[in-house]
């Protein structure tokens, strides 16, 4: 485990960067966000990250009451990394800095990484309404609850785990458009860029809106 750096500096925002500042521990949350994940699936949903620089971050990270770590029972006896209370209280943070930083997405580069549920926190930003809605894009599925959290989660990879109040289909350039804010959700529906099923009422005011 590194030595905790700090900034030496009697100001919130200096105390809050000693825990997350450091590269790579704000996209760590974003992903455990979406619940408990394995070391091998935050490695894989991490391009770019070592398994040296991985591993300290998780330590540094459990030791600052970020995460947990724990076994899942058998026959899975895996260890899972999940996020504290004070882990979860970062998704406001992470939502004002994607949305600040969301203008500069701009095209995406031949060396850009992307995965399906990265679009999970704008999309969250963009609904209106509570409910569970399974988004699916050319890259993969991917489920948010919208307006609540069910069981400390915000969102998650693949189809809902239930049948969702609202179904979305879109593209990647739509789902980059909601973000940077060019384009509202319920004007993407109505261009015919977001195709929308459901029965719940999200779904009907999104077709309605």
């Amino acid at each position: 485990m590194s030595p905790r750096r700090s900034y030496d500096q009697y100001c919130s925002a200096a105390r809050a960067l000693d825990l997350v500042g450091d590269r790579w521990t704000l996209l760590i949350v974003r992903e455990l966000l979406a619940g408990p994940r394995r070391y091998t699936d935050l490695h894989a949903d991490l391009p770019g990250v070592s398994t040296d620089v991985l591993a300290s971050r998780l330590k540094d990270m459990e030791r600052d009451g970020l995460t947990t770590r724990r076994r899942l029972p058998p026959p899975g006896a895996a260890y899972v990394y999940e996020l504290t209370g004070r882990g979860r209280e970062l998704l406001p943070v992470l939502q004002a800095l994607g949305a600040w930083g969301a203008p500069e997405l701009g095209e995406r580069r031949p060396t850009d990484a992307v995965r399906a549920h990265w679009f999970a926190l704008p999309l969250l930003r963009a609904l209106q309404g509570e409910g569970l809605v399974e988004v699916r894009l050319e890259e993969g599925e991917f489920h948010v609850y919208a307006g609540m959290e069910e069981s400390g989660l915000v969102y998650g990879e693949g189809p809902a785990p239930r049948e969702p109040d609202a179904r979305l289909v879109l593209g990647v350039e739509t789902c980059t458009a909601v973000a940077q804010g060019e384009l509202s959700l319920p004007d993407a529906v109505r261009a015919g860029r977001v195709e929308v099923s459901g029965d719940g009422t999200l779904a009907k005011t999104l077709r309605e809106a």
